[in-house]
Protein backbone atom coordinates (compact mmCIF):
# COMPACT_ATOMS: atom_id res chain seq x y z
CA UNK A 1 0.00 0.00 0.00
CA UNK A 2 1.19 3.45 -1.00
CA UNK A 3 2.29 5.69 1.82
CA UNK A 4 0.25 8.37 0.14
CA UNK A 5 -3.44 8.83 0.58
CA UNK A 6 -3.92 11.32 -1.52
CA UNK A 7 -2.48 12.20 -4.57
CA UNK A 8 -3.38 15.26 -6.93
CA UNK A 9 -1.63 15.24 -10.32
CA UNK A 10 -2.02 18.03 -12.79
CA UNK A 11 -5.58 19.30 -11.20
CA UNK A 12 -6.92 21.92 -13.17
CA UNK A 13 -10.23 23.99 -12.96
CA UNK A 14 -11.81 26.68 -14.53
CA UNK A 15 -15.06 28.99 -13.83
CA UNK A 16 -15.63 31.05 -17.21
CA UNK A 17 -12.66 33.43 -17.83
CA UNK A 18 -11.25 32.76 -14.80
CA UNK A 19 -8.51 29.87 -13.84
CA UNK A 20 -9.20 29.11 -10.27
CA UNK A 21 -6.75 25.98 -10.46
CA UNK A 22 -3.67 25.55 -13.03
CA UNK A 23 -2.04 22.03 -12.78
CA UNK A 24 -1.73 21.52 -9.03
CA UNK A 25 0.08 18.73 -8.10
CA UNK A 26 1.62 17.50 -4.96
CA UNK A 27 0.91 14.02 -2.05
CA UNK A 28 -0.56 13.86 1.03
CA UNK A 29 0.30 10.67 3.46
CA UNK A 30 -1.70 9.17 5.61
CA UNK A 31 -2.12 10.34 8.94
CA UNK A 32 -0.74 13.48 8.52
CA UNK A 33 -2.17 17.38 9.04
CA UNK A 34 -1.85 19.43 6.37
CA UNK A 35 -2.10 22.89 6.34
CA UNK A 36 -3.45 24.80 3.39
CA UNK A 37 -2.23 28.78 3.28
CA UNK A 38 -2.59 31.15 0.49
CA UNK A 39 -4.66 33.99 0.18
CA UNK A 40 -8.52 34.55 -1.06
CA UNK A 41 -8.76 33.31 -4.51
CA UNK A 42 -5.98 31.02 -4.65
CA UNK A 43 -7.91 28.01 -5.26
CA UNK A 44 -7.62 26.23 -1.90
CA UNK A 45 -11.30 25.88 -0.96
CA UNK A 46 -11.55 24.64 -4.92
CA UNK A 47 -9.40 22.25 -4.50
CA UNK A 48 -10.60 20.57 -0.89
CA UNK A 49 -14.23 21.19 -3.41
CA UNK A 50 -12.96 18.93 -6.05
CA UNK A 51 -11.36 16.38 -3.08
CA UNK A 52 -14.45 16.29 -1.64
CA UNK A 53 -17.01 15.59 -4.67
CA UNK A 54 -18.83 19.08 -4.53
CA UNK A 55 -16.67 20.19 -7.68
CA UNK A 56 -16.88 17.00 -10.28
CA UNK A 57 -15.67 18.63 -13.18
CA UNK A 58 -12.06 19.44 -13.71
CA UNK A 59 -8.53 18.26 -15.04
CA UNK A 60 -6.50 16.24 -13.92
CA UNK A 61 -6.19 13.39 -11.85
CA UNK A 62 -7.10 12.56 -8.16
CA UNK A 63 -5.56 9.68 -6.49
CA UNK A 64 -7.07 8.34 -3.29
CA UNK A 65 -4.74 5.12 -1.93
CA UNK A 66 -2.93 4.73 -5.18
CA UNK A 67 -6.20 4.58 -7.15
CA UNK A 68 -7.67 6.87 -9.81
CA UNK A 69 -11.32 7.83 -8.54
CA UNK A 70 -13.62 10.61 -9.95
CA UNK A 71 -16.17 11.17 -7.52
CA UNK A 72 -19.69 11.73 -9.59
CA UNK A 73 -20.74 13.94 -5.84
CA UNK A 74 -20.13 14.12 -1.92
CA UNK A 75 -22.29 10.89 -1.68
CA UNK A 76 -19.24 9.13 -3.50
CA UNK A 77 -16.20 10.84 -1.54
CA UNK A 78 -18.15 10.34 1.83
CA UNK A 79 -18.22 6.40 0.56
CA UNK A 80 -14.50 6.78 0.34
CA UNK A 81 -13.80 8.15 3.58
CA UNK A 82 -13.36 11.71 2.56
CA UNK A 83 -15.75 14.60 4.36
CA UNK A 84 -15.31 18.04 4.29
CA UNK A 85 -16.21 20.73 6.63
CA UNK A 86 -17.09 23.88 4.21
CA UNK A 87 -16.28 27.99 5.65
CA UNK A 88 -19.49 28.96 4.92
CA UNK A 89 -22.18 26.77 6.87
CA UNK A 90 -24.58 24.64 5.36
CA UNK A 91 -26.95 23.29 7.96
CA UNK A 92 -30.74 23.81 7.49
CA UNK A 93 -32.24 25.53 9.83
CA UNK A 94 -35.37 24.78 9.87
CA UNK A 95 -34.34 21.23 11.02
CA UNK A 96 -33.23 19.82 14.49
CA UNK A 97 -29.19 19.62 15.03
CA UNK A 98 -29.29 15.58 14.91
CA UNK A 99 -31.24 15.96 12.05
CA UNK A 100 -28.85 17.62 10.39
CA UNK A 101 -26.53 15.74 11.19
CA UNK A 102 -27.87 12.65 9.91
CA UNK A 103 -29.18 14.73 6.99
CA UNK A 104 -29.38 12.40 3.99
CA UNK A 105 -28.39 9.36 6.36
CA UNK A 106 -31.12 9.17 8.63
CA UNK A 107 -31.19 5.98 11.22
CA UNK A 108 -34.58 4.30 10.43
CA UNK A 109 -36.76 1.61 12.53
CA UNK A 110 -37.17 -1.25 10.49
CA UNK A 111 -37.40 0.18 6.63
CA UNK A 112 -39.92 2.80 6.73
CA UNK A 113 -39.76 4.82 9.84
CA UNK A 114 -37.13 7.12 10.76
CA UNK A 115 -35.51 6.51 14.28
CA UNK A 116 -35.27 9.98 15.77
CA UNK A 117 -34.41 8.58 19.12
CA UNK A 118 -31.66 6.52 17.77
CA UNK A 119 -30.04 10.16 16.10
CA UNK A 120 -30.75 12.57 19.54
CA UNK A 121 -28.49 9.49 21.05
CA UNK A 122 -25.76 9.72 18.98
CA UNK A 123 -25.85 13.49 17.75
CA UNK A 124 -25.97 13.87 21.82
CA UNK A 125 -22.62 11.59 21.90
CA UNK A 126 -21.18 13.51 19.35
CA UNK A 127 -21.65 17.14 20.54
CA UNK A 128 -20.67 15.93 24.12
CA UNK A 129 -16.95 14.55 22.37
CA UNK A 130 -16.36 18.36 20.97
CA UNK A 131 -17.84 19.55 24.57
CA UNK A 132 -20.69 21.38 23.50
CA UNK A 133 -23.44 22.08 25.80
CA UNK A 134 -26.05 21.99 22.43
CA UNK A 135 -29.66 20.03 22.69
CA UNK A 136 -29.45 18.10 19.49
CA UNK A 137 -33.40 18.43 19.19
CA UNK A 138 -32.62 22.56 19.09
CA UNK A 139 -33.46 23.76 15.65
CA UNK A 140 -30.06 24.50 13.75
CA UNK A 141 -31.78 28.50 12.73
CA UNK A 142 -31.81 28.91 16.76
CA UNK A 143 -27.81 28.13 17.44
CA UNK A 144 -25.43 31.33 17.09
CA UNK A 145 -22.86 30.70 14.16
CA UNK A 146 -19.86 29.10 16.80
CA UNK A 147 -22.40 26.48 18.00
CA UNK A 148 -23.81 26.11 13.89
CA UNK A 149 -19.62 25.25 13.30
CA UNK A 150 -20.04 22.94 16.23
CA UNK A 151 -22.61 20.64 14.77
CA UNK A 152 -21.23 21.06 11.28
CA UNK A 153 -18.08 19.32 13.10
CA UNK A 154 -20.12 16.78 14.13
CA UNK A 155 -21.81 16.04 11.17
CA UNK A 156 -18.45 15.17 9.80
CA UNK A 157 -17.13 13.27 12.63
CA UNK A 158 -20.26 11.06 12.19
CA UNK A 159 -19.26 9.75 8.75
CA UNK A 160 -15.88 8.06 10.90
CA UNK A 161 -14.36 9.82 7.52
CA UNK A 162 -10.22 8.81 7.57
CA UNK A 163 -9.60 12.03 5.54
CA UNK A 164 -11.00 15.20 7.23
CA UNK A 165 -11.27 18.52 5.21
CA UNK A 166 -11.69 21.58 7.52
CA UNK A 167 -11.93 24.47 5.86
CA UNK A 168 -11.47 27.57 8.02
CA UNK A 169 -13.52 25.68 10.71
CA UNK A 170 -12.08 28.19 13.54
CA UNK A 171 -13.40 31.43 11.65
CA UNK A 172 -16.45 31.83 14.33
CA UNK A 173 -15.16 30.25 17.67
CA UNK A 174 -13.80 32.13 20.40
CA UNK A 175 -10.24 31.13 21.89
CA UNK A 176 -11.73 28.21 24.55
CA UNK A 177 -13.61 26.83 21.40
CA UNK A 178 -10.39 26.68 19.53
CA UNK A 179 -8.79 25.01 21.79
CA UNK A 180 -11.64 22.57 22.41
CA UNK A 181 -11.35 21.77 18.89
CA UNK A 182 -7.53 21.59 18.86
CA UNK A 183 -8.08 18.68 21.62
CA UNK A 184 -10.69 16.68 19.23
CA UNK A 185 -8.30 17.02 16.18
CA UNK A 186 -5.33 15.63 18.35
CA UNK A 187 -7.77 12.73 19.43
CA UNK A 188 -8.96 12.20 15.78
CA UNK A 189 -5.05 11.94 14.55
CA UNK A 190 -4.34 9.63 17.16
CA UNK A 191 -7.00 7.05 15.41
CA UNK A 192 -5.32 7.71 12.14
CA UNK A 193 -7.60 10.42 10.43
CA UNK A 194 -5.36 12.52 7.45
CA UNK A 195 -6.62 15.84 8.03
CA UNK A 196 -6.21 18.73 5.55
CA UNK A 197 -6.81 21.91 6.95
CA UNK A 198 -7.22 25.36 5.61
CA UNK A 199 -6.63 28.49 7.40
CA UNK A 200 -5.92 32.56 7.60
CA UNK A 201 -4.22 31.52 11.10
CA UNK A 202 -0.62 31.23 11.26
CA UNK A 203 -0.90 30.32 14.67
CA UNK A 204 -3.00 27.56 14.03
CA UNK A 205 -1.03 26.43 10.86
CA UNK A 206 2.09 25.83 12.93
CA UNK A 207 0.47 24.15 16.39
CA UNK A 208 -1.50 21.70 14.10
CA UNK A 209 0.56 20.77 11.20
CA UNK A 210 3.35 18.87 10.28
CA UNK A 211 3.17 20.09 6.47
CA UNK A 212 2.55 23.13 4.52
CA UNK A 213 1.11 23.69 1.46
CA UNK A 214 1.24 26.84 -0.18
CA UNK A 215 -1.05 28.00 -3.16
CA UNK A 216 -0.98 31.18 -5.46
CA UNK A 217 -2.58 32.63 -8.08
CA UNK A 218 -4.23 29.13 -8.74
CA UNK A 219 -0.64 27.20 -8.63
CA UNK A 220 0.84 25.27 -6.38
CA UNK A 221 4.02 26.80 -5.26
CA UNK A 222 5.67 25.02 -2.23
CA UNK A 223 5.07 21.92 0.19
CA UNK A 224 7.37 22.36 3.37
CA UNK A 225 8.07 20.79 6.62
CA UNK A 226 5.98 22.89 9.39
CA UNK A 227 9.62 22.55 11.69
CA UNK A 228 11.28 24.18 8.74
CA UNK A 229 9.95 27.62 7.69
CA UNK A 230 8.23 30.21 9.79
CA UNK A 231 5.36 32.62 9.31
CA UNK A 232 7.11 35.03 7.66
CA UNK A 233 8.29 32.81 4.95
CA UNK A 234 4.85 31.47 5.05
CA UNK A 235 3.05 34.72 3.98
CA UNK A 236 5.83 35.66 1.34
CA UNK A 237 5.56 32.40 -0.42
CA UNK A 238 1.54 33.61 -0.14
CA UNK A 239 1.47 36.99 -1.20
CA UNK A 240 5.01 36.47 -3.76
CA UNK A 241 6.54 39.24 -1.76
CA UNK A 242 7.75 40.33 1.44
CA UNK A 243 4.98 41.91 3.77
CA UNK A 244 5.60 45.36 5.26
CA UNK A 245 4.05 45.86 8.76
CA UNK A 246 0.99 46.69 8.65
CA UNK A 247 0.71 51.09 8.98
CA UNK A 248 -2.93 52.07 9.36
CA UNK A 249 -1.84 56.01 8.78
CA UNK A 250 -1.55 58.86 11.69
CA UNK A 251 -3.87 58.22 14.43
CA UNK A 252 -7.18 59.94 14.66
CA UNK A 253 -7.62 62.74 16.98
CA UNK A 254 -10.42 61.68 19.22
CA UNK A 255 -13.99 64.61 18.45
CA UNK A 256 -16.91 65.51 20.02
CA UNK A 257 -18.93 62.47 21.84
CA UNK A 258 -21.34 60.81 19.28
CA UNK A 259 -22.63 58.21 21.32
CA UNK A 260 -23.83 57.92 25.18
CA UNK A 261 -25.00 54.52 26.38
CA UNK A 262 -25.77 53.82 30.21
CA UNK A 263 -27.12 50.49 32.11
CA UNK A 264 -28.04 49.09 29.28
CA UNK A 265 -29.72 45.44 30.04
CA UNK A 266 -31.15 42.62 28.17
CA UNK A 267 -33.15 40.36 29.71
CA UNK A 268 -33.10 36.20 29.20
CA UNK A 269 -35.89 34.41 29.87
CA UNK A 270 -35.70 31.01 31.42
CA UNK A 271 -31.91 31.31 32.24
CA UNK A 272 -30.36 31.03 35.62
CA UNK A 273 -28.16 34.45 35.37
CA UNK A 274 -31.70 35.83 34.22
CA UNK A 275 -29.70 38.59 31.52
CA UNK A 276 -27.47 38.33 28.03
CA UNK A 277 -26.42 41.90 28.88
CA UNK A 278 -26.51 43.86 32.47
CA UNK A 279 -25.84 47.33 33.57
CA UNK A 280 -23.44 48.24 30.29
CA UNK A 281 -22.53 51.70 29.83
CA UNK A 282 -19.74 53.50 27.85
CA UNK A 283 -18.91 56.50 25.12
CA UNK A 284 -17.89 56.45 21.77
CA UNK A 285 -16.62 60.02 20.31
CA UNK A 286 -15.95 60.97 16.48
CA UNK A 287 -13.23 59.56 15.33
CA UNK A 288 -12.42 56.47 17.66
CA UNK A 289 -12.60 52.90 17.31
CA UNK A 290 -13.81 51.21 20.38
CA UNK A 291 -13.45 47.45 20.66
CA UNK A 292 -15.54 45.03 22.45
CA UNK A 293 -13.92 41.84 23.21
CA UNK A 294 -15.20 38.86 25.06
CA UNK A 295 -15.29 34.88 24.61
CA UNK A 296 -18.36 33.30 22.85
CA UNK A 297 -21.54 34.27 25.10
CA UNK A 298 -20.39 36.92 26.70
CA UNK A 299 -22.88 39.30 24.95
CA UNK A 300 -20.40 40.93 22.17
CA UNK A 301 -23.24 40.78 19.43
CA UNK A 302 -26.37 40.87 21.64
CA UNK A 303 -24.77 44.50 22.67
CA UNK A 304 -24.48 45.92 18.80
CA UNK A 305 -28.30 44.04 18.03
CA UNK A 306 -29.93 46.37 21.21
CA UNK A 307 -27.85 49.34 19.80
CA UNK A 308 -28.76 48.48 16.14
CA UNK A 309 -32.88 47.26 17.19
CA UNK A 310 -32.43 44.14 16.37
CA UNK A 311 -32.59 42.38 19.54
CA UNK A 312 -35.89 39.98 19.63
CA UNK A 313 -36.84 41.51 23.36
CA UNK A 314 -36.09 45.22 23.83
CA UNK A 315 -33.25 46.25 26.21
CA UNK A 316 -33.70 48.60 29.00
CA UNK A 317 -31.48 51.63 29.71
CA UNK A 318 -30.47 54.84 28.05
CA UNK A 319 -29.02 55.12 24.74
CA UNK A 320 -27.55 58.72 23.32
CA UNK A 321 -26.56 59.52 19.93
CA UNK A 322 -25.23 63.26 19.41
CA UNK A 323 -27.57 64.25 22.77
CA UNK A 324 -30.67 62.90 21.66
CA UNK A 325 -32.02 59.83 23.35
CA UNK A 326 -33.06 56.87 20.90
CA UNK A 327 -35.19 53.75 21.41
CA UNK A 328 -34.93 51.91 18.61
CA UNK A 329 -37.64 49.07 18.52
CA UNK A 330 -36.63 47.88 14.64
CA UNK A 331 -33.37 48.33 12.52
CA UNK A 332 -35.25 50.94 10.38
CA UNK A 333 -35.39 53.34 13.32
CA UNK A 334 -31.74 52.90 14.12
CA UNK A 335 -30.96 53.90 10.85
CA UNK A 336 -32.63 56.75 10.58
CA UNK A 337 -31.35 58.00 13.88
CA UNK A 338 -27.88 57.25 12.04
CA UNK A 339 -26.61 53.86 12.91
CA UNK A 340 -25.49 51.07 10.91
CA UNK A 341 -24.33 47.49 11.52
CA UNK A 342 -22.36 45.09 9.37
CA UNK A 343 -23.29 41.64 10.70
CA UNK A 344 -20.98 38.31 11.66
CA UNK A 345 -22.76 35.87 9.36
CA UNK A 346 -22.06 37.27 5.89
CA UNK A 347 -23.63 34.48 4.19
CA UNK A 348 -27.14 34.51 6.29
CA UNK A 349 -27.67 38.04 7.32
CA UNK A 350 -25.47 40.21 5.15
CA UNK A 351 -25.43 39.42 1.28
CA UNK A 352 -28.24 39.14 -1.12
CA UNK A 353 -27.37 35.95 -3.08
CA UNK A 354 -29.90 36.45 -5.31
CA UNK A 355 -28.76 40.22 -6.57
CA UNK A 356 -25.44 41.44 -8.41
CA UNK A 357 -22.92 43.22 -6.66
CA UNK A 358 -24.40 47.00 -7.61
CA UNK A 359 -28.06 45.98 -6.10
CA UNK A 360 -26.14 44.65 -2.92
CA UNK A 361 -24.35 48.28 -2.20
CA UNK A 362 -27.52 50.14 -3.20
CA UNK A 363 -29.95 48.21 -1.65
CA UNK A 364 -30.38 50.34 1.47
CA UNK A 365 -30.91 53.80 -0.47
CA UNK A 366 -32.95 52.77 -3.70
CA UNK A 367 -35.74 55.32 -2.06
CA UNK A 368 -33.44 57.91 -2.37
CA UNK A 369 -32.85 57.15 -6.12
CA UNK A 370 -35.78 57.47 -7.38
CA UNK A 371 -37.19 59.24 -10.22
CA UNK A 372 -40.71 59.07 -9.77
CA UNK A 373 -41.97 55.43 -8.74
CA UNK A 374 -38.89 54.01 -10.62
CA UNK A 375 -35.27 53.95 -9.16
CA UNK A 376 -32.68 55.43 -11.64
CA UNK A 377 -30.61 53.54 -12.91
CA UNK A 378 -27.94 55.95 -13.44
CA UNK A 379 -28.29 57.23 -10.33
CA UNK A 380 -27.86 53.35 -8.41
CA UNK A 381 -24.85 52.94 -11.01
CA UNK A 382 -23.15 55.85 -10.07
CA UNK A 383 -23.60 55.35 -6.13
CA UNK A 384 -22.64 51.52 -6.36
CA UNK A 385 -19.62 52.85 -8.28
CA UNK A 386 -18.31 55.13 -6.11
CA UNK A 387 -18.19 52.55 -3.34
CA UNK A 388 -16.27 50.46 -5.93
CA UNK A 389 -13.60 52.86 -6.29
CA UNK A 390 -13.57 54.36 -2.56
CA UNK A 391 -13.56 50.81 -0.90
CA UNK A 392 -11.27 49.34 -3.79
CA UNK A 393 -13.93 46.24 -4.30
CA UNK A 394 -12.25 43.90 -6.95
CA UNK A 395 -15.39 43.02 -8.96
CA UNK A 396 -15.64 42.23 -12.78
CA UNK A 397 -18.38 44.46 -12.56
CA UNK A 398 -21.88 45.85 -10.80
CA UNK A 399 -23.95 42.89 -12.55
CA UNK A 400 -21.02 40.30 -11.41
CA UNK A 401 -22.75 37.99 -8.97
CA UNK A 402 -22.17 38.79 -5.42
CA UNK A 403 -20.84 35.05 -5.02
CA UNK A 404 -18.16 35.39 -7.37
CA UNK A 405 -16.47 37.84 -5.13
CA UNK A 406 -13.75 36.20 -2.59
CA UNK A 407 -15.07 36.87 1.20
CA UNK A 408 -12.83 40.12 1.81
CA UNK A 409 -14.57 41.66 -1.13
CA UNK A 410 -18.20 40.74 -0.04
CA UNK A 411 -17.50 42.38 3.10
CA UNK A 412 -16.60 45.29 1.51
CA UNK A 413 -19.84 45.58 -0.30
CA UNK A 414 -22.08 45.02 3.06
CA UNK A 415 -19.53 48.21 4.15
CA UNK A 416 -20.29 50.24 1.20
CA UNK A 417 -23.90 49.84 1.40
CA UNK A 418 -24.12 51.37 5.09
CA UNK A 419 -21.96 53.59 3.86
CA UNK A 420 -24.28 55.05 1.65
CA UNK A 421 -27.04 55.82 4.30
CA UNK A 422 -24.46 58.56 5.70
CA UNK A 423 -24.10 56.89 9.33
CA UNK A 424 -22.87 58.57 12.18
CA UNK A 425 -21.78 55.13 14.57
CA UNK A 426 -20.49 51.94 12.63
CA UNK A 427 -21.53 48.95 14.27
CA UNK A 428 -18.94 45.97 13.15
CA UNK A 429 -19.24 42.64 14.44
CA UNK A 430 -16.37 40.53 13.80
CA UNK A 431 -16.01 42.07 10.31
CA UNK A 432 -12.74 40.02 8.98
CA UNK A 433 -14.29 36.12 10.32
CA UNK A 434 -12.81 34.19 7.16
CA UNK A 435 -10.97 36.41 5.09
CA UNK A 436 -7.62 36.76 4.40
CA UNK A 437 -4.24 38.38 5.97
CA UNK A 438 -4.30 40.86 3.20
CA UNK A 439 -8.24 41.52 2.81
CA UNK A 440 -8.02 42.28 6.76
CA UNK A 441 -5.02 44.93 6.29
CA UNK A 442 -7.26 46.61 4.04
CA UNK A 443 -10.30 46.54 5.91
CA UNK A 444 -8.37 47.36 8.69
CA UNK A 445 -7.14 51.01 6.73
CA UNK A 446 -10.73 51.24 5.58
CA UNK A 447 -11.73 51.42 9.05
CA UNK A 448 -9.42 53.94 10.13
CA UNK A 449 -10.20 55.74 7.49
CA UNK A 450 -13.82 56.33 7.78
CA UNK A 451 -12.42 57.36 11.58
CA UNK A 452 -10.68 59.92 9.96
CA UNK A 453 -13.98 61.30 8.19
CA UNK A 454 -15.14 61.77 11.50
CA UNK A 455 -17.42 58.52 11.90
CA UNK A 456 -17.63 56.86 15.61
CA UNK A 457 -16.84 52.70 14.90
CA UNK A 458 -17.56 49.75 17.48
CA UNK A 459 -15.85 46.67 16.50
CA UNK A 460 -16.73 43.23 17.97
CA UNK A 461 -13.82 40.73 17.13
CA UNK A 462 -12.99 36.78 17.62
CA UNK A 463 -9.42 37.46 17.45
CA UNK A 464 -7.12 39.27 20.16
CA UNK A 465 -4.78 40.80 18.03
CA UNK A 466 -7.35 42.15 15.69
CA UNK A 467 -8.56 44.00 18.91
CA UNK A 468 -5.60 45.33 19.90
CA UNK A 469 -4.22 46.31 16.21
CA UNK A 470 -7.93 48.55 15.87
CA UNK A 471 -8.98 49.71 18.55
CA UNK A 472 -8.39 53.47 20.70
CA UNK A 473 -9.97 51.72 23.83
CA UNK A 474 -11.22 48.07 24.59
CA UNK A 475 -14.24 47.06 26.37
CA UNK A 476 -14.21 43.57 27.56
CA UNK A 477 -17.70 41.76 28.28
CA UNK A 478 -17.31 38.53 30.48
CA UNK A 479 -21.40 36.24 30.71
CA UNK A 480 -23.13 39.45 30.04
CA UNK A 481 -21.41 42.07 31.95
CA UNK A 482 -18.64 44.57 31.45
CA UNK A 483 -15.72 43.72 33.65
CA UNK A 484 -12.92 46.10 31.91
CA UNK A 485 -12.31 49.32 30.05
CA UNK A 486 -8.81 49.78 28.45
CA UNK A 487 -6.98 52.54 26.47
CA UNK A 488 -5.21 51.76 23.99
CA UNK A 489 -2.09 51.73 25.96
CA UNK A 490 -3.45 50.12 28.69
CA UNK A 491 -4.57 46.98 26.87
CA UNK A 492 -2.79 43.83 26.96
CA UNK A 493 -3.95 40.59 25.43
CA UNK A 494 -2.93 38.89 29.08
CA UNK A 495 -5.23 41.81 30.57
CA UNK A 496 -8.31 41.71 28.22
CA UNK A 497 -8.54 37.68 28.94
CA UNK A 498 -8.30 37.88 32.13
CA UNK A 499 -11.09 40.53 32.40
CA UNK A 500 -12.96 37.95 29.71
CA UNK A 501 -12.71 35.46 32.22
CA UNK A 502 -13.84 36.28 35.00
CA UNK A 503 -17.83 35.19 34.72
CA UNK A 504 -20.75 36.65 35.85
CA UNK A 505 -20.86 34.86 39.44
CA UNK A 506 -17.56 36.79 40.19
CA UNK A 507 -18.77 40.02 38.35
CA UNK A 508 -22.38 39.85 40.45
CA UNK A 509 -20.34 39.37 43.77
CA UNK A 510 -18.64 42.44 42.83
CA UNK A 511 -21.65 44.62 42.13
Amino acid sequence: MTDSIISMRGIGKRFGAVQALNAVSFDVKRGDLIAICGENGAGKSTLMKILSGVITQYEGDLLVDGQAVHFAGTRDAENAGISIIHQELNLVEQLSVAANVFLGREKKKGLLFRDDSAMQREAAELLRQLECNVSPSALAGTLRVGDQQLVEIAKALSIQSRILVMDEPTSALTESEVARLYRVIAKLREQGTTILYISHKMDEVFHLSNEIIVLRDGRFISQLMTSETNPSEIARLMVGREIESLDLGVKTQRGKKLLSVKNLSLVWPGHARGYRLKDISFELHEGEVLGIAGLMGAGRTELLECLFGASQLPPTGEICLEGKQIRPRHPSEALDAGMALVTEDRKRLGIFTAMHVGRNISICELSSMRSGPAVNARNERAASNSMVSKLQIKTAGLHAAITSLSGGNQQKCIIGRWLLTKPKVLLLDDPTRGVDVGAKAELYRIIRQLCAEGLGVIVTSSEMPEILTLSDRVMVLSEGRQTALFSREEATQEKILHAATLGWQVSESKS
